[in-house]
């Protein structure tokens, strides 16, 4: 039961992980925050009994604190992402999901829990499958898709969040089992309907939209609902908006 489980969530101060927080406590989910300023927090969830936040650069939080932040959790969110301005983009730290995921999974390794705990990653269709299984995606786009990993560092950031997970976490770890979170262009709005596809449905040049609210959700069913994790676990799933998908 949702009231059972308990997360840690990175980037709960963001657009989407904002909205993240907000219903994994409105499912009664126990949550620890770990943020940079707690000021950020929306009053309505900043008050919840359920919250515990923590303030701090995750990429410098002490290995013990984060190993007793990870310690008893059924899953770890992450919603880290860069700011869309030039420092967010070009400033440090421009390995922020990466290397946060690692770290995150890691911790995980050493408690070595009696059952695997779930990572979900807010990823991007910008990140490609392993081994070309987006087949939509033909040899232009994928060139395409390179030259931006290599001139924006957070197009590759998330590519080697999701390629950690795939390759070093692999389908078959004891301690971890994960889930990427592919949206296409995020929007604002309260969503309704969301599709799930396996692999791309949009081209570059005709993006679909996916709002934040959609993206939230997903995320937090894939936490409290055992079926939505079972059919997605290990899995790079893309989510847009029914109503513009294709």
């Amino acid at each position: 039961m949702p009231n059972d489980i308990r997360v840690l969530l990175l980037g709960g101060t963001g657009r989407t992980g904002g909205r993240v927080l907000a219903r994994l406590l409105e499912r009664g989910v126990e949550v620890r925050a770990i943020v940079r300023s707690a000021r950020r927090l929306e009053p309505g969830t900043a008050n919840d009994t359920r919250l515990t936040a923590v303030e701090a650069d995750p990429l410098s939080l002490p290995r013990d604190e984060l190993l007793e932040l990870v310690r008893g959790c059924d899953a770890v969110v992450s919603c880290l992402g860069h700011n869309t301005d030039l420092g967010g983009i070009f400033g440090p730290p421009r390995d922020l999901v990466a290397r946060m995921t690692r770290r995150a999974c890691g911790a995980v390794a050493v408690l070595r829990p009696a059952e695997p705990v779930k990572f979900v990653l807010m990823s991007s269709v910008s990140v490609n499958r392993p081994d070309r299984l987006d087949t939509r995606r033909g040899a232009i786009e994928r060139a395409a898709v390179a030259l931006l990993r290599g001139l924006v560092p957070p197009a590759k950031d998330n590519q080697d969040a999701a390629d950690f997970l795939c390759s070093e976490i692999g389908q078959a770890d004891r301690f971890v089992r994960w889930v990427a979170v592919r949206p296409d262009t995020l929007v604002e709005g309260d969503g309704s309907g969301y599709a799930l596809h396996e692999g791309l449905v949009s081209s570059l040049a005709r993006p679909d939209k996916t709002s934040m609210a959609n993206v939230a959700r997903f995320m937090c069913e894939l936490v409290t609902d055992p079926r939505a994790w079972d059919e997605w676990a290990g899995r790079m799933p893309v989510i847009v908006d029914a109503a513009v998908s294709v």
